[in-house]
């Protein structure tokens, strides 16, 4: 979370919030980082009121984002390994699994036990308290952060896609009444993406029936923000 004089901004997973929080605290003076990953519920009181901004991305390339970076990592996340059995499975399997966790998947449990129980400021920093009330939702996982991020849309959240953040960063600034300056719009305009991992075109990914299972799961998202699956 980036709270400055004018906004707040919130990141949710690999949504290009790493560029973003770059930015604002590379050209913004005023700007500072409260803790990571943080939720809409958790915006200090001295900013509450303050517009909201955030990006969201299309959840198919998503889940084959957040897969690909764990699966490259030495040492990947405890949910991609209770997931993925330890990296024995393949997308289809882990996606699966992944999709399952607020439809009765016994995995919510064992990924429960190994949440902490408080705010850790890395990583993914979901404490099991927060992860919990997924169960029985039937939300893809995607879909529970962006609520869970976001506590619901209203006028006060602004929400860019993050296929045209470079577009979009600009326009959001401006409308909370702080448009970028030169140096920061050539910023945005030109620097190299953050935090990203290394895959196929999504699409390649996905048989009929997992590209209509996160359909159906994700439909929040995916509805709110006109996503196609391409």
């Amino acid at each position: 979370m980036i709270t400055t004089s004018r906004l707040v901004f919130l990141h949710l997973h690999k949504s290009g919030g790493t560029f973003v929080n770059e930015c604002l605290l590379r050209f913004l003076p005023d700007a500072r980082q409260i803790g990571y990953h943080l939720p809409r519920s958790m915006i200090p009181p001295e900013a509450a009121g303050l517009p909201i901004l955030g990006f969201v991305r299309n959840p198919w390339s998503y889940y084959v984002s957040w897969y690909s970076f764990q699966r490259q990592q030495t040492n990947p996340n405890f949910l991609y390994r209770i997931l993925s059995d330890d990296g024995r499975l393949d997308f289809a399997e882990t996606l699966r699994n992944m999709l399952d966790l607020g439809a009765g998947s016994i995995r919510l449990e064992l990924i429960l036990r190994a949440l902490p129980s408080g705010y850790s400021n890395q990583g993914l920093n979901l404490p099991a308290s927060a992860l919990a009330p997924i169960r029985d939702t039937r939300l893809g996982f995607y879909s529970y952060l962006y609520r869970y991020l976001y506590g619901g849309v209203g006028d006060s959240v602004r929400i860019g896609r993050m296929e045209q953040l470079r577009d979009e960063l600009p326009a959001l600034l401006t409308a909370a009444g702080q448009p970028p300056t030169e140096e920061m719009s050539e910023f945005i305009a030109a620097a190299a993406p953050r935090n990203t991992s290394q895959h196929d075109l999504y699409a390649h990914y996905y048989s009929d029936k997992l590209r209509e299972l996160v359909a159906e799961r994700d439909a929040e998202v995916i509805g709110n923000h006109d996503y196609r699956f391409n």
